[in-house]
This record gives structure tokens, C-alpha cells and sequence, in this order.
């Protein structure tokens, strides 16, 4: 299986189980890796063949704005569900990173990763 990775897709959502997490808001990051077959695109040079990687980000970005929710977790699912509606995306890896989480010791950063496919 072929890979298209993003890396590092920032949007503000107001995600969290603290209200001041969900008045606020503060951004949180994604990386995916989008797992599907490439050869077909390659072969005849056409967009059409692949994932719209531009299109995908704006997606992802909209849904983390989007409708807020307890758990990255959930936040996670909902990525990757959004990315398999694409035709080709046999499976994607989601990492949501919640840098400002609000934990009272010093950290660099949360991450949760999930993988979901089509099968």
C-alpha cells in the first residue's frame, strides 16, 4: 500500500471536558497518513486517480473547528471517518496532538493515534 502523509495540520477547536477548554478553545494539530494505491495516478498523471491531498486538509481543519467533543479520542474517529469517504483511502492513521492540554505537570505535548480502514 502506498502512503500520502500530511503533517502538522493546525486548527482551533474547542474540544475538552473542562469548560474553559470548551469557551476558549486552543488549537490542535494533526498528522495522517493516508494509505492507498498510487499506481493508477502514477501511471496516467491524473489527480482524479489519487486523493486531493489540499482537499482532505481543508476537511480535517473543519473538523476540528467543528462540533466540539469530550475526547480527542472522538475527535480521532471523526478525522478518519472523514478521510475514508474518499474514494481510494483504503486506510488512514490519525494523531491528534493537543499541546495545551490542561495538565498541572510539565509536558510536550498529548497525542492520541488511531488507524481505521475500509475493511
Amino acid at each position: 500500500m502506498d502512503r500520502v502523509a500530511l503533517r502538522g495540520l493546525k486548527a482551533r477547536g474547542h474540544h475538552g471536558v473542562f469548560p474553559r477548554e470548551r469557551e476558549e478553545g486552543q488549537t490542535f494539530i494533526v498528522d495522517l497518513v493516508i494509505g492507498l494505491d498510487t499506481r493508477a495516478a502514477a501511471a496516467d498523471d491524473d489527480l482524479a486517480k489519487t486523493v486531493h491531498y489540499g482537499i482532505v486538509a481543508e476537511e480535517v481543519v473543519a473538523a476540528v473547528e467543528g462540533e466540539p467533543v469530550d475526547l480527542i479520542e472522538t475527535l480521532a474517529e471523526r478525522i478518519a471517518q472523514t478521510c475514508l469517504k474518499h474514494d481510494g483511502v483504503l486506510e488512514v492513521e490519525v494523531c491528534v496532538h493537543k499541546p495545551d492540554a490542561p495538565i498541572t505537570v510539565p509536558f510536550d505535548d498529548v497525542t492520541v493515534t488511531i488507524t481505521r480502514s475500509r475493511v
